[in-house]
């Protein structure tokens, strides 16, 4: 490894990457082999755009009842109750609908109420959900009691922490333990958050090549995530085409559904984008989602784009709402995603207390997304220094990731320092090739 030091600046370049990412990202390679597996925007909170939970739910009601069932001949026994709360967590991480965290903890306490010792599925539950409210440090203790199945929480909870490389442990012992889809899919995701494109997408093959039937939720979500770092480097054909896929196994699944939308976002189809964005979930105040946010903020954007101030105003204000009821609530964090609101909305008027909720998360939460938005509220309130120290802890894994290299220069270019500018710059346009004014607009990027 070779590394270049500039201005203060450390940049990571590993030998063979840059050579070896050509080929696989060949434009006329036509897109990657996938597996066996053959509107109008929402007007109000209580709108009913589509179904999205009992399409899902179709797919996992079997697994349900049959745990169910199972419970109800054995009350009093502990596998059965730890089995069914990782089934309502596949519906959570499925739909995004929060009461599938809630169900799968209480199945999981019964379960080590009823079973105290040697019950890693129970241990693998909670952890799971404290994982969901970003309770990290929670997680990570809960997964180790959890042993071999817990590797994974901890993977993606050092992921959230900041800590790439004791992610990049868990999951390589999680692969050598149990290789598999999800194992495979998951060293590819900490493959990326280092900077090691040919290692991710050989992980992303070993994924598909190891997939089996009713594996339902996990090969949706490989195909979403292998779709997202095509997208990240510009292929955008190539990332729809998984994205679809994934909409294939798993119909309206939530993820590949906001990942479409920001692709047509991106392309500049804001109909499209809108369309998909209203499939994702249902919004109702009695009914709280993940995506809920998610779905607002996207379609303030899209109106945003259109140059409709006055619609756009309206989605980040109902966003902004929710948002805050979510952190009051302490439940199921987003403070980060919150401060973008608000930055998004009118950085000068909001900026302070952006920056107040990011350093109240950086203490759970260092990821690069995290950091990024740090650094957005650092520079609207005049820290421009600080917020370029910040970007270098960012990129300091060895993401390679064309907007936190934007955001960098942009930081870098504003305090004289040309050579560290034109040096992220150029890593921006070699990431992706396609990151122009449009796509910088759509991710926000600016000063």
């Amino acid at each position: 490894m070779v590394i270049k030091r500039l201005d203060n600046y450390s940049f990571r370049n590993r030998a063979g990457d840059a050579e070896a990412v050509g080929p696989l990202l060949d434009r006329d390679a036509g897109p990657p082999k996938v597996g066996r597996h053959g509107p109008d925007a929402v007007g109000f909170l209580e709108t009913k755009v589509r179904r999205p939970v009992e399409d899902v739910f179709a797919a996992f009601r079997p697994e349900i009842v049959f745990y169910q069932a199972r419970i109800g001949r054995n009350p009093s026994g502990g596998l059965d109750l730890a089995a069914l709360g990782h089934t309502y967590l596949k519906m959570a991480r499925a739909t995004g609908v929060l009461t599938w965290y809630l169900l799968g903890e209480q199945a999981a306490q019964r379960s080590l109420n009823n079973l105290p010792f040697h019950n890693p599925g129970g241990l693998f539950v909670l952890a799971k959900v404290a994982e969901a409210r970003h309770e990290f440090a929670r997680a990570i203790r809960l997964a180790r009691q959890a042993g071999d199945e817990g590797l994974a929480i901890v993977a993606t909870a050092e992921l959230a922490r900041g800590r790439v490389g004791e992610a990049r442990w868990a999951a390589q012992a999680l692969v050598e333990r149990a290789p598999g889809l999800s194992s495979y899919t998951l060293r590819g995701l900490v493959a990326v958050a280092s900077g090691h494109d040919r290692a991710a997408l050989d992980d992303f093959a070993r994924a598909l090549a190891a997939e089996e039937a009713g594996e339902t939720a996990s090969s949706a979500y490989l195909r979403t995530v292998w779709g997202r770092f095509y997208y990240q480097r510009g292929r955008l054909d190539r990332a729809r085409d998984l994205y679809l896929e994934a909409l294939r196994i798993l119909p309206q699944y939530p993820l590949a559904l906001v990942q479409l939308a920001e692709l047509e976002l991106r392309s500049g189809h804001y109909r499209a984008a809108e369309d998909y964005f209203t499939r994702v979930v249902t919004l109702t105040a009695a009914s709280p989602n993940v995506y809920d946010h998610v779905v607002l903020r996207g379609l303030a954007r899209v109106h945003a784009l259109r140059g409709d101030r006055v619609g756009a105003q309206r989605f980040w204000a109902m966003a902004e709402s929710r948002l805050r009821r979510d952190v009051a609530s302490g439940a199921f964090g987003h403070r980060r995603e919150l401060a973008i609101v608000l930055l998004s909305r009118d950085p000068e008027t909001h900026a302070a207390e952006a920056l107040d909720l990011l350093r109240e998360e950086l203490r759970v939460r260092r990821d690069p997304d995290t950091l990024d938005a740090y650094a957005w509220s650092l520079v609207h309130t005049g820290r421009l220094n600080e917020a370029s120290a910040v970007m270098r802890e960012a990129l300091a894994g060895g993401i390679r990731d064309a907007r936190l290299f934007y955001r960098a220069a942009l930081i870098e270019q504003h305090l004289g320092r040309t050579a560290a500018a034109d040096v992220l710059f150029q890593l921006a346009a070699r990431t992706d090739p396609t990151f122009d004014h449009g796509a910088r607009t759509v991710a926000g990027l600016g000063l």
